[in-house]
């Protein structure tokens, strides 16, 4: 099995919280660092801007938007259907109506692709199955399994690195300021209606505003937002 030899790396960066702060603690560990988010038809389409923004702050290789329609087209979930956002569990499977079905098997597996054509090993995501909402495909179990099935399928030695994983969202913020990434977070977006300024109201935004809260950091989006008289 083939593994590169190159300091570099992949980050999955959807323009978030997470994935932002893993961008940079990417960007202080390789010499090179790729970035890749997707357009799945999701309602905070903003956040792919943001993605934009933050990878351009970081200065990236490059940063790709890769689009995957069959998520929107499958629909029945409200990121990427008309169901309001909400807490709301579905009965079915006691799942948040915010989880998209194959959302991060198919990001894993997209981003490795790119991954294998630029010789790159590390794959770094902002998964996490600490303070979450729920997602399955969030889980260490999740990234472990993957991990084997993109080293089988593409006979290469891909590691995911997931910084994030065993950490409440108020220690993710403290790890975003050791890694000086705070800067970047003013530009992240996480607000699930994809309002500027965010709701405050949908799942993200409360797990956003309770991370910084705990953390006593202010978020530096939402000073940023001040300053220009947003909010």
């Amino acid at each position: 099995m083939r593994v590169s030899d190159r300091s570099a790396a992949l980050v999955l960066c959807s323009g978030g919280q997470d994935s932002t702060t893993c961008l940079r603690w990417a960007a202080n560990r390789w010499q090179e660092v790729y970035s890749v988010a997707f357009d799945y038809g999701q309602r905070h389409r903003v956040e792919l801007d943001a993605a934009h923004t933050v990878a351009s702050m970081v200065g990236v290789v490059e940063h790709r938007v890769i689009p995957v329609e069959a998520l929107k087209l499958l629909a029945g979930n409200s990121l990427t259907g008309d169901t309001a956002v909400g807490n709301v569990l579905e009965a079915d499977n006691g799942l948040p109506n915010t989880f998209v079905p194959g959302r991060n098997l198919m990001f894993f597996t997209l981003a490795a692709a790119w991954a294998y054509q630029l010789k790159v090993s590390h794959l770094v995501t902002g998964v996490c199955q600490t303070d979450y909402s729920g997602y399955p495909d969030c889980r260490q179990q999740t990234v472990q399994a993957m991990t084997m099935a993109l080293r089988t399928g593409m006979d290469y030695g891909f590691t995911i690195h997931t910084p994030l994983m065993h950490l409440t969202k108020a220690q993710s913020v403290q790890l975003a300021q050791e890694e000086q990434a705070l800067e970047l977070l003013a530009y992240s977006h996480t607000c699930y209606n994809g309002s500027v300024p965010p709701c405050g109201t949908c799942p993200a935004c409360k797990l956003r505003e309770r991370g910084f809260r705990e953390a006593g950091i202010a978020d530096p989006l939402l000073q940023r937002l001040a300053s220009e008289g947003t909010v």
